[in-house]
């Protein structure tokens, strides 16, 4: 499971013109899951998700968690997080899971998260979706549940 961790200022997501997920403060996470991918890895990811300590304080810039920070978060179920560039120009989502395994999994890294106390927007599965950001600082991670990066 993969996920790209933005610290933002505001995020929304709109589908056929409604805007269906939408914070303020927080974190935009693009959430990407594996075929091998499963409950431990949920696990692991929400865990890592709430607790980053990404947002600034009196004392440093990067001391607090986005509950700390007074934060939601917002996740995007992007499959193409697990895409693989490194040959050729076209990417392969061959290490993408089908949507049968994917879709449970992504619900359930929601409500993990959900149940660590912060408030967690969606976008929605398999649907295009029109992302809006406003990056802070701009602060990025790249998060693997596998640790491979």
């Amino acid at each position: 499971m993969r996920a790209v961790v933005q610290r933002v200022q505001s995020a929304s997501v709109v589908v056929d013109g409604i805007v269906v997920g939408k914070i303020g403060v927080g974190l935009l996470v693009y959430l990407g899951v594996g075929p091998d991918d499963g409950e431990a890895d949920v696990a692991y990811l929400s865990e890592k998700v709430r607790y980053l300590r990404i947002f600034p304080d009196d004392h440093k810039p990067l001391n607090r968690d986005v509950v700390d920070a007074g934060g939601a978060v917002l996740v995007i179920s992007a499959f193409s997080t697990v895409g693989d560039a490194r040959k050729g120009r076209r990417p392969s989502f061959d290490k993408a899971a089908g949507p049968e395994l994917a879709e449970p999994l992504y619900g359930l890294f929601c409500e993990t998260l959900s149940a660590t106390g912060v408030r967690v927007e969606r976008g929605r599965f398999r649907e295009h979706m029109d992302v809006s950001s406003v990056n802070d600082g701009p602060i990025c991670m790249l998060l693997d549940s596998r640790k491979l990066f």
